[in-house]
């Protein structure tokens, strides 16, 4: 199948220096509009959703070689030879793939809490929680929050995850295909490993959580040997949620 047309939001100066904005695993455009309003300032900023995500079209498969050819085909599609790309978790190992696979396409690359290896941690207990949620039985918000704490403790990430229950008709359904979310999660927390893959050469900024454990440095400087590592304190894994000034200096100042 070939690449996927994505839903996108867009902020700012057209005349400006473009700036595509990348979301993590069940997330949207809509999840980094105050961040997008902050950079706005200084970038024409394009906000995507990727596939399956978002508004954008559901698909059966969803890797990063896929998502990154879906990059490449937005970049095409709004006449961007090369753009600065900022990718946060899932979306960070996008933007990475296709640094690694067309550095030319890359002109700043800012990756945010991830790192270009394969991680161990499962989405199956998260995505079986949200199927087994009894749709037709709720009514409001409330009531789903309350089943998905017996499953999820983190009101933080129920609050995010519910981000994608929508009231269409005057019934519950999700924004999301979970099945395809299901089948998909075991390449998004891995990486892929190409064969004679070379590293990218150019200055890359990673911005990573004091709290997180998604930082790998060895894997980093393996791909990215010229990369810069920022670590905010006082974050986590949503760093641009929990420090989103500090966050947008560390972006503006690696862009100027």
């Amino acid at each position: 199948m070939g690449s996927v047309k994505l839903a996108y939001e867009e902020y700012g100066d057209h005349s400006s220096e473009p700036l595509l904005l990348l979301h993590g695993f069940f997330a949207s455009s809509r999840n980094w509009r105050l961040i997008a309003k902050k950079l706005a300032e200084f970038y024409h900023v394009y906000v995507l959703d990727l596939r399956n995500h978002g508004l954008s079209p559901h698909v059966p498969t969803m890797d990063y070689p896929a998502m990154a050819d879906d990059l490449a085909g937005f970049m095409d599609a709004h006449g961007l030879q090369s753009a600065s790309v900022l990718g946060h978790s899932m979306g960070g190992k996008v933007a990475m793939w296709l640094a690694l696979m067309q550095p030319g396409r890359i002109n700043k690359l800012i990756v945010a809490d991830i790192s270009p290896v394969s991680y161990q941690h499962s989405f199956d207990n998260t995505i079986q929680a949200l199927k087994q949620l009894p749709l037709h039985d709720i009514s409001n918000r409330k009531q789903a929050d309350d089943f998905l704490a017996l499953h999820i403790a983190e009101l933080d990430y129920r609050q995010f995850l519910l981000q994608n229950l929508q009231l269409k008709g005057g019934a519950y359904s999700w924004r999301i295909d979970l099945d395809v979310f299901y089948q998909s999660a075991d390449a998004i927390v891995a990486f892929p490993k190409p064969r004679l893959l070379s590293p990218y050469e150019d200055k890359v900024l990673f911005i990573m959580g004091e709290d997180s454990t998604y930082t790998n440095t060895n894997a980093i400087y393996k791909h990215f040997p010229e990369a810069d590592i920022v670590i905010l304190k006082d974050t986590a894994h949503w760093l641009h949620v929990q420090s989103p000034d500090a966050f947008c200096a560390s972006v503006i100042e690696f862009m100027h």
